[in-house]
């Protein structure tokens, strides 16, 4: 019987300035998935082209920045595939087969095209209407179980579930007729599909890290205040001087989680303290419950430099040397490549396609 082994698969977007919000809600989980899952890890840099004209020089640089933050971080590009997208074309050609999979009306529904299209859709690109398909395509080019995601991405899983189903089922009668299927259940029923039907794994007591300066916003490299992140390169210096100047409130921090609701910065600083220090925000409150933030502050700006420093030291070695990461990003490549390469195939035999397999 034909089965679909467990593996992981995730992107980050090259746009560089990585700060502590992409480490805590996206890299860290990366690395502690190495240990239980077959792990692909991708730098997502055709999604970087999506709706804004890159300076092409920054483009490489912020690539190889991603790749050297995986690396640093404790991903192992040996036991595991981490690679550029663009390096791999199946991405892009089994993109446009999900753009005839997919339906406008469920593209329509997407939030974030119509955040980042704005009031003036007419200016928007194509691909940023269009590059869900290509986030399903990163996805199931490796027959992904598993996708590590923050809860404003989980729209874009459950697209991607969406197309999977429907083009398993549009050619259910030809996937079992090749012996390409493999059972999946599909609510209450079992049915033969090809491509499976992601699930997502959230978590993380800071999954969504926030501002520094405003705990409403999540922490981002466009907010003007540099003071509102920590850089994955701050030395511990600055690192503790934008956690001493984090905004907070004139309260002590409480003894429950329940007593954080209401304020957003406490909440924000407890929540980054219990990922740094792989605890849940009880465990952090039953050690600084009834404390001050001038106590807080300094125990928080000591940890973060602790986690931090020693990532960004080896992200500078390994952006002082280019060649190093364009090595491991090739060896990747080719790794990811054999699988995509594969399941294109596959699917293009499924629609009916003369010479799939060469």
């Amino acid at each position: 019987m034909n089965i679909i082994p467990e593996r992981v698969f995730s992107g980050v977007q090259p746009t560089g300035n990585l700060h502590l919000g992409n480490y805590l809600g996206a890299i860290k989980r990366f690395v502690e998935l190495q240990d239980s899952h077959d792990c692909i890890y991708c730098v997502v840099d055709l999604h970087a082209i999506t709706n804004v004209l890159q300076d092409p020089v920054e483009l490489a640089a912020n690539i190889r920045e991603v790749t050297a933050a995986f690396i640093a971080s404790g991903i192992d590009p040996e036991k595991h595939i981490v690679f550029n997208q663009s390096q791999v074309k199946e991405h892009a050609e089994l993109a446009w087969l999900f753009s005839c999979v997919a339906r406008m009306g469920w593209m329509n529904r997407m939030t974030q095209f119509k955040e980042k299209a704005g009031k003036d859709r007419e200016k928007a690109s194509v691909g940023l209407f269009t590059y869900p398909a290509l986030m399903a395509a990163d996805i199931l080019a490796y027959r992904a179980t598993h996708v590590p995601v923050g809860e404003d991405q989980k729209q874009h899983l459950e697209l991607t579930r969406d197309i999977a189903q429907k083009f398993n089922h549009d050619y259910s009668d030809r996937i079992e007729s090749l012996g390409l299927g493999v059972p999946m259940q599909v609510g209450d029923e079992t049915v033969n599909g090809y491509f499976p039907l992601t699930e997502p794994l959230i978590g993380g007591p800071a999954a969504r890290v926030m501002s520094l300066r405003d705990g409403s916003k999540k922490m981002s490299k466009s907010d003007p205040s540099d003071l509102s992140r920590i850089v994955m390169t701050d030395d511990a210096d600055t690192i503790g001087k934008k956690i001493r100047k984090a905004k907070s409130d004139a309260d002590a921090l409480p003894s429950e989680v329940e007593g954080l609701e209401g304020r957003p910065e406490a909440d924000n600083l407890v929540g980054i303290f219990a990922a740094l220090m792989e605890t849940n925000k009880a465990g952090v409150l039953k050690d600084f419950g009834g404390a001050e933030f001038s106590k807080f502050k300094p125990a928080l700006a000591e940890l973060a430099a602790e986690r931090v420093g020693p990532i960004a030291s080896e992200m500078r070695r390994l952006q002082s040397d280019p060649s190093e990461i364009d090595s491991i990003l090739k060896k990747g490549s080719d790794r990811a490549r054999d699988i995509a390469a594969q399941t294109l195939a596959d699917a293009k035999e499924i629609i009916g396609f003369i010479g799939a397999r060469g």
